[in-house]
């Protein structure tokens, strides 16, 4: 959902459910239908549809495989409308429609800062799904936008917390993303932030199905979810949420590099690389030996070595506060004499200071995950 703007309710950053929990039909339960295993169609309640009437759509802003992106007005508000594809035949329909309906029962569940945020959906006459409409670009044209030009670490730092805070959230709903790359995840209008937008591909995790090609994009997926040899027919892919995990690892990667994961193959050369050589997009050789250790454990090749986000989360913070504070900009002098610095004393008190200042962090932040 390739649209475009940090918490919803609660504390800043806290994870929360919708009041509306109790009242969406989430469970899935399998039947077989010609040989195969299919789901019976989820339903999505009345209080989470919006009336029609009251939407207006105005330019596209994003197209994706299964719907195209509006930018739109419900009521006085400005929105992002996501009109999705309604199929060509019944069983297609089918699909779609059960696609639709986990989609919006999922993003109705959770709340946070860094997931885009859910305001209504429309059964007829369209399949519509209406959120929040942030005004900044994807965090894949943005890097774009800047490339060779790396980002500066703190704000790389804090856009890999942002998304790990997102992924914290669904992972403690007990939703597995299966797609998360920049594509997916939008910057706020003063570039600051960072938030998940879709959840297109999204599944519960009490929810095992067959393996399908629909699942993610081969460059950010992790092997297991397409490695498999060709499953017997009624057997099941499993796979659990450290599949967001590794898609999160080459996302870090990206973020401090600004390349193109598996550059100068093909989607499917990249698939067969990382899935049967066991390669990975190479670290630079300057990168710190902590973000090395946080992107290597992402990806390692045994899904249950892999670190929760909650245990990222945690890495990162670690890491941010070893670095000096960014710089701020200085003021232009009017008419104003700059002292004279005599050597590099001011340097050094400047660095003796901050380095008090973030030991005593460090130790603070220690002491805290010791009690948790």
């Amino acid at each position: 959902m390739n649209y475009s703007e940090k918490n919803g309710a609660g504390e800043e950053g806290e994870c929360k459910e919708s009041v509306l929990t109790g009242s969406v039909d989430l469970e899935s339960k399998s039947v077989i239908k010609n040989g195969l295993i299919a789901s019976e169609q989820l339903t999505i309640d009345e209080n989470l549809l919006v009336d029609p009437k009251q939407l207006f759509i105005a330019a596209k802003i994003g197209e994706g495989a299964h719907g195209k992106v509006y930018e739109g007005r419900y009521g006085d508000r400005i929105v992002a409308i996501k009109v999705l594809h309604r199929g060509n035949n019944s069983e297609e329909r089918a699909s779609l429609e059960n696609r639709f309906a986990r989609e919006v029962n999922m993003m109705s569940r959770v709340h946070h800062e860094n997931l885009v945020k859910f305001i209504g959906a429309c059964k007829d006459p369209l399949m519509v799904i209406v959120t929040e409409l942030l005004p900044g670009m994807s965090l894949r044209k943005y890097l774009v936008s800047v490339r060779p030009k790396l980002l500066d670490l703190h704000v790389a730092i804090n856009f890999a917390i942002d998304i790990a805070r997102a992924m914290d959230c669904l992972h403690a709903n007990g939703i597995i993303h299966r797609d998360l790359k920049p594509d997916n995840l939008l910057l706020t209008a003063d570039q600051k932030s960072v938030k998940l937008a879709d959840f297109g591909l999204a599944r519960e995790e009490s929810v095992t199905e067959m393996m399908t090609a629909e699942t993610g994009t081969y460059r950010w997926m992790a092997p297991e979810l397409y490695s498999t040899v060709t499953l017997r027919q009624g057997e099941k892919k499993h796979y659990n949420n450290k599949v967001d995990v590794y898609s999160f690892g080459i996302v870090l990667w990206e973020l401090l590099t600004n390349r193109m994961p598996f550059e100068g193959m093909s989607n499917l050369q990249a698939a067969y690389a990382a899935a049967f050589k066991q390669e990975r997009p190479i670290l630079p050789d300057d990168i710190s030996p902590d973000l090395a250790f946080i992107i290597q454990s992402c990806w390692v090749e045994d899904s249950n070595l892999r670190p929760s986000f909650n245990q990222i989360i945690r890495m990162l913070n670690e890491f941010l506060f070893t670095l000096a504070p960014p710089s701020p900009p200085l003021p232009e002098p009017d008419n104003i004499q700059p002292k004279p610095v005599t050597g590099n004393s001011a340097i050094t008190e400047y660095s003796s200071r901050n380095k008090g200042k973030f030991a005593f962090l460090r130790h603070l932040f220690a002491s805290k995950r010791v009690k948790n």
